[in-house]
């Protein structure tokens, strides 16, 4: 409120209440975010020094010399460089002070020993290495965990598959080498042509884990993008292209494209150097191979693609996989598909509902490769 034109005490209180609140809030918040300044915890971890100091010369026994590396680690984790080189000469000097209060070493236990010191030393050392790699990375340690939780997600939002009509069922399964969060296999899918077509692309970039992972999430976005908005025909020779832009020392990759017609159950199927599809005739309890044509990914440009026809019938499935989940260096891709097969043949009464993970848990457990298997089945 202003009187006469001059604004009245309450009111320039509460503006200056809500400066301060912002200001509160946008520290707290670009401090978690890892953008804002470090000096509260370097304000903590700094009076936190001198306490370990007072309690190890008061109790040296409960407190040992050495105790002063948790700063130090907690300083490697959160500060920035430069904040870390001044918890550094607290450290020290809270050292000199506990050598000059205790004692030489020599005059018994509970000293501070040369022993110590190069623990707190090598401790520092490390510590202000994690936290200059930090710093040249530009990711701190609060968002980092955050930021891999993140990406992960993203990837399994994009590998997730569109709700299909009555009548289908569709379900992926897909397991990083080593037990790891990321894969180089990846599936991207959407219906198309109104919602009549279901389009789905298996893809495996070469490398495996976390070696491929980063490249997988590059082209997948990509991939994603590709798909729907050019002819079938035209997707995987723009992959090829996009792929070759890439210029990566190790950057070719392996991929399959399915486009299924829902209403008829016909579809298409291009590869680049992928494994072949299995159909299952429902009629005959056969699977049968669907092998396209066409090279791998990011090797030379002008690449072709052609398709392989087919259709689903009523009880008919269809499964895509990557070569993780049927060759390893002790079996070839043959033996490894009629594994498959075999064990697939178990669901054939009983439904596939359900049946991706047993099937990569039952023929390719400890595979030490990234496995993906996608099964769509008109029932």
């Amino acid at each position: 409120m202003k009187t006469g034109g001059v604004e009245s005490a309450t009111a320039r209180m509460r503006k200056a209440l809500h400066r301060a609140r912002t200001s509160v809030r946008k520290a707290g918040v670009d401090y978690f975010r890892g953008d804002g300044s470090d000096w509260l915890a370097l304000a903590v971890l700094l009076a936190a020094v001198p306490a370990i100091a007072a309690s190890t010369i008061a109790q040296p026994d409960w407190c040992d010399p050495s105790v002063l590396v948790l700063p130090i680690v907690a300083g490697g984790l959160l500060l920035r460089p430069a904040s870390l080189l001044a918890l550094y000469a607290a450290s020290a000097t809270a050292l000199i002070v506990e050598a000059a209060v205790l004692e030489p070493y020599v005059g018994g236990e509970d000293r501070v020993t040369p022993g110590t010191i190069l623990v707190v030393a090598a401790v520092g050392f490390f510590g202000l290495v994690i936290a200059q790699f930090r710093s040249r990375v530009g990711v701190p340690w609060r968002g980092g965990g955050t930021m891999l939780f993140d990406l992960r997600e993203r990837i399994r939002v994009q590998s997730k598959l569109p709700t299909l009509p009555r009548g289908w069922h569709r379900e992926m399964s897909l397991r990083p080498a080593g037990g790891q969060s990321f894969s180089g296999d990846f599936v991207v899918a959407a219906r198309t042509n109104g919602g009549r077509s279901l389009e789905v692309v298996l893809t495996d970039v070469s490398g495996k884990g976390m070696d491929a992972a980063s490249r997988a999430l590059l082209l997948s976005g990509a991939f994603g993008g590709l798909l729907g908005s050019l002819p079938p025909h035209g997707f995987l020779p723009a992959a090829n292209g996009y792929l070759l832009r890439q210029d990566w020392d190790e950057g070719f990759a392996t991929s399959i494209h399915l486009v299924l017609d829902l209403d008829s159950g016909d579809y298409e199927l291009y590869s680049a150097g992928h494994p072949p599809a299995l159909q299952l005739n429902a009629g005959s309890g056969r699977w049968d191979e669907m092998a396209a044509e066409g090279p791998l990914l990011g090797v030379y440009d002008g690449a072709t693609f052609d398709p392989i026809k087919g259709s689903l019938r009523p009880g008919d499935v269809l499964m895509l996989f990557t070569d993780g989940l049927v060759e390893t260096s002790e079996r070839d891709i043959a033996d490894g598909i009629d594994r498959l097969t075999g064990e697939a043949d178990r669901y054939v009464a009983s439904g596939f509902q359900g049946a991706a993970w047993h099937l990569i848990e039952s023929v390719a457990k400890d595979v030490n490769d990234d496995r993906a298997l996608l099964l769509i089945c008109r029932e």
